[in-house]
């Protein structure tokens, strides 16, 4: 056993000394560790420095956690389409331990560390399309960053956990059925493509009342399958609930009056909706609920990465 301590102390040592900041995955053993949790485990407690985790074509059937110690992580995948990161917990599932799933441990990857970025990665739950809530990914830590990235699965996909949490998306793929992207996180959405499984609803904020920005999405393209035709852009979770699609193409599974109120006619008052410049088969303002916003040039224009991350720019970040 004591080997055993010593083997590990000195791969850490190999891995993080002489300023070396790269870790490589491999299934096959052919890079410095088989799973990316162990590549996660490997990185010092309270790190300060840039870390790269460069995880090689597999699927990689593990749960997997970063913790809040554990800043400033990049993970890199060798292709997002072969570099599947998946698990299977779903709610109602009883653990090993013997605890029952919910929503909040169902997750397959879990992010507490703030200053993550992913690109080229499938982030995939594979509960099953009947399974219920199934999380692929919850962000919970500020400043995260997925470029060229893929989340995969049913329902309750996204889960943007944090109401102190930036997050920024750019060139994704995002597919779910019921409340695929949720949560209390201002989350900026770049050029995504956003597709629709079952006619349900794709968003469903929490923003706190005091934050101005919930989810922007920008330049992005909302598809369905083609036996949708009543999908919703969004209920709200919470009351102030803050959802605004910019220049967005807005495909045929999306219902004429665009919005749900989650069965609530109170949420009329509080909840803020609002398109601009939308297009597309479903994207016809005049029939819209007359709770949304359609918005003028100027209000359009204050929504910017500026106004909605204030200091951060994520555009900094960019490899």
């Amino acid at each position: 056993m004591k080997k055993q301590v010593l083997l590990f102390v000195v791969l850490l040592i190999a891995l993080f000394g002489f300023a070396q900041k790269k870790i490589i995955v491999a299934q096959d053993g052919s890079g410095d560790l088989k799973t990316v949790q162990a590549a996660f485990n490997a990185i010092p407690y309270k790190n300060k420095k840039p870390v790269t985790v460069f995880v090689k074509k597999g699927i990689y059937k593990e749960k997997v956690l970063l913790d809040s110690t554990k800043n400033f992580v990049t993970l890199v995948g060798e292709d997002k389409f072969n570099t599947v990161l998946t698990y299977d917990d779903h709610t109602g599932k009883v653990s090993p331990s013997g605890e029952t799933i919910n929503t909040r441990t169902s997750s397959s990857f879990k992010i507490l560390a703030d200053d993550f970025t992913a690109t080229n990665i499938t982030f995939q739950n594979d509960a099953g399309f009947s399974a219920g809530q199934a999380v692929a990914v919850e962000a919970d830590g500020d400043k995260a960053i997925f470029r060229n990235c893929r989340f995969v699965g049913n329902q309750d996909i996204l889960f943007t956990n944090n109401d102190k949490s930036r997050q920024y998306y750019e060139h994704c793929y995002i597919e779910g059925t019921t409340d695929f992207i949720f949560g209390s996180s201002t989350v900026w959405f770049q050029q995504c493509h956003i597709h629709s499984k079952k006619a349900s609803h794709v968003t469903a904020a929490s923003t706190p009342k005091e934050k101005e920005f919930g989810y922007v999405f920008y330049d992005c393209v909302l598809t369905g399958d083609s036996s949708i035709h009543s999908a919703s852009l969004g209920r709200p979770w919470q009351r102030y609930a803050s959802v605004v699609y910019l220049h967005c193409y807005i495909g045929q599974h999306i219902r004429p009056e665009g919005w749900s109120n989650w069965n609530n006619t109170d949420n009329y008052l509080t909840t803020r909706y609002a398109e601009y410049k939308s297009y597309g088969p479903s994207s016809d303002a005049a029939q819209r609920v007359k709770w949304a916003k359609q918005l003028s040039d100027e209000e359009a224009s204050r929504i910017t990465l500026k106004n909605v991350f204030k200091e951060w720019n994520p555009l900094k970040e960019k490899p």
